[in-house]
């Protein structure tokens, strides 16, 4: 369905940062954001050059004089506007998150930011506080989770119609840097630690891994044992990470991440096993969940098909044999966010079903997995915490 706020009288006033040139991300959040028409992106800073970023904005058919040089310059002229910006979206390396994140919050603007948080956990911890004392909606856009039928997963697991979460497996698998890249020799920026984090491999696509387990189970992670490392010869980056971890209340999982998998396409799959049966998910065959069950024949919930639950339903847009992806998923959070930012403005109460994006809270989570991960592949294994705040 359709999730166009109309009870406002118009589009939220949007402004994003990076996502310029050359980037696979920026045009996926631009037209996300307007795919159910709940935005107007009203200014724009498309690059760290100055004047390639003015140029960009215009290219894009932003008005001129909000085409601004830079994220300060932005958040300045916007602010002193009666039609100024109201929500940010943030699409820029990792280590720009924080500190754009702050100058947001300064201006009680909502925020919708790119994976992972930050760069370290404390950054994480104090963007946190910030966001709970400011009031705003801040949401991380893990964006496999605005997929429909894992919205379903979700809502089978929070319901308890398979009984209590006993096992649960992850994976990622892509292929894309299974040799050394044009973009190491260059320094792109992703082989950077101080621009990324800790790794590569985790805060790229093992914080995705991270929260789909999370999210599907309805469960924090309580500890890791981890082996995370480089497969390729000459690498100077994580590559690679195989992860055993238990679940809040016990439950124990595996989660294994690479880019290095030669000839590896995407490869994100989840596996969750219950009392009374299990869920199975492939984000490269979206629109089928398939759930096993216990002493009764296998079930497979199709998108847009009979048996779904209210989470799953919102979140699609066309009928059943029409295959909706990656770009529309994204686009969920957006329609999500939207919705609660709306009925704040109009002092409503807000659909709880809006309430399932990924928020700071969790980008917190993420971080804490990273660094346990990391602590725990250094000290060659062992066991290590992972709940936030120990």
């Amino acid at each position: 369905m359709n999730r166009t706020i109309a009870t406002l009288g118009r589009r939220l006033r949007l402004g994003v940062i990076g996502g310029g040139p050359g980037s696979f991300i920026g045009p996926v959040h631009r037209a996300s954001a307007r795919l159910d028409d709940n935005y107007e992106i009203v200014a724009s800073v498309l690059s760290s050059n100055p004047d390639r970023s003015r140029a960009e904005g215009r290219a894009l058919g932003i008005d001129p004089d909000r085409a601004y040089g830079s994220a300060a310059e932005m958040f300045e002229a916007e602010g002193s506007r009666s039609d100024g910006m109201e929500v940010v979206a943030i699409m820029t390396p990792n280590d720009g998150h924080y500190q754009l994140s702050v100058m947001a919050l300064e201006r009680k603007l909502d925020i919708l930011c790119d994976k992972p948080l930050t760069t370290s956990l404390d950054e994480a911890m104090d963007l946190a506080a910030r966001v709970k004392k400011a009031g705003i909606v801040f949401c991380q856009t893990f964006n496999y989770t605005g997929f429909p039928m894992v919205r379903q997963a979700r809502a089978m697991v929070r319901d308890g119609d398979l009984g209590e979460v006993r096992m649960v497996h992850v994976e990622y698998v892509q292929g894309h840097n299974a040799a050394l890249t044009e973009a190491e020799a260059t320094g792109n920026w992703h082989f950077k630690p101080e621009r990324v984090g800790a790794s590569l491999i985790l805060g790229d696509i093992g914080s995705h891994a991270h929260h789909m387990a999370s999210f599907v189970s309805c469960q924090a992670f309580a500890k890791v044992s981890a082996d995370v490392g480089t497969v390729v010869p000459g690498r100077n980056a994580h590559d690679y990470a195989g992860i055993n971890f238990r679940l809040a209340n016990g439950a124990p999982g595996a989660l294994w991440v690479t880019q290095a998998g030669a000839g590896a396409v995407h490869g994100l799959h989840f596996r969750v096993f219950c009392e009374r049966g299990g869920l199975e998910w492939f984000q490269e065959t979206p629109n089928q969940l398939f759930h096993s069950r216990l002493g009764a024949p296998a079930l497979t919930f199709e998108r847009g098909g009979p048996g779904l639950k209210p989470e799953a339903l919102r979140s699609q847009r066309i009928g059943i044999g029409h295959p909706e992806g990656y770009q529309e998923a994204f686009a969920v959070l957006y329609a999500d966010v939207a919705e609660v930012i709306v009925a704040r403005k109009l002092g409503r109460a807000v659909d709880p079903l809006a309430l399932d994006f990924p928020t700071v809270e969790d980008g917190v989570r993420t971080m804490k997995f990273i660094a346990a991960t990391v602590e725990s592949s250094d000290k060659g294994g062992g066991w290590v915490d992972a709940r936030v705040g120990v």
